[in-house]
């Protein structure tokens, strides 16, 4: 008997007020990119070269606006965080791109949620081993539709938190990433080759804690989009 193998369904983001969709190709995450998210991370807040970590596209959890997605607790872990983070998606693409050209590759902006396996990613760091199960897992990106830079521009400056249960867990301001949208771009662009449809979660302010089952989760990014997620 004959195997018959289908493709999976392209992971895509859903573009706000549009029926169109944006195909996702790549997941990067910067870490670290806020000071005071650094230090309570124990790491260092002074300006170091960024480093990069991947999720697979089909980590991707879109959420449509205005809506409150279902999000199931993962498994292998007692301890899952939020971190709230801008999310910049890339429609042009390029190697060793300059940082003066680097906002020209990005198409548009939303807000994605880098759900972690806390405990997971402790042990792992403790083993001086690679902690990819505690980011990479099954939707661990809840993502807001996207909105092009043709209608918002490239959001340097504004608010951006996130409420568990109506509290404020997470606080900060774009203007305090310590290397900017461009400057990450151009940085990723020396390790990879870009292309439309990779997406660069980058990065998240201080105050990430646990999501427990039952909690709602909502979190934004001022004049770009909000994101609400329920823990199942």
């Amino acid at each position: 008997m004959a195997f018959v193998i289908s493709a999976p369904r392209q992971a895509t983001v859903p573009v706000a007020g549009r029926s169109d969709e944006f195909p996702v190709r790549r997941v990067y995450c910067i870490g670290r990119n806020y000071a005071a998210h650094a230090r309570e991370m124990g790491g260092s807040p002074d300006r170091e070269p960024p480093f990069f970590f991947c999720k697979p596209a089909d980590a991707v959890y879109p959420v449509i606006s205005g809506e409150t997605g279902d999000w199931r607790y993962p498994g292998m872990t007692k301890d899952v965080h939020h971190e709230i983070e801008m999310v910049a998606a890339i429609g042009r693409g390029g190697r060793n791109i300059v940082v003066d050209a680097a906002l020209d590759h990005v198409w548009g902006y939303g807000v994605g949620l880098d759900m972690t396996r806390r405990d997971l990613q402790a042990e792992l760091k403790a083993q001086g081993r690679s902690w990819e199960v505690a980011k990479a897992f099954d939707h661990s990106a809840p993502m807001s539709a996207l909105r092009p830079v043709s209608e918002i521009g490239h959001p340097t400056a504004g608010a951006i938190w996130l409420d568990v249960n109506g509290e404020r867990r997470q606080t900060g301001d774009l203007s305090d990433m310590i290397w900017s949208v461009a400057e990450a771009v151009a940085e990723l662009s020396r390790y990879f080759l870009l292309a439309p449809g990779d997406l660069l979660m980058t990065g998240t302010p201080s105050g990430v804690g646990p999501a427990k089952k039952g909690d709602v989760l909502v979190g934004g990014v001022e004049g770009v989009a909000e994101l609400s997620i329920k823990v199942l």
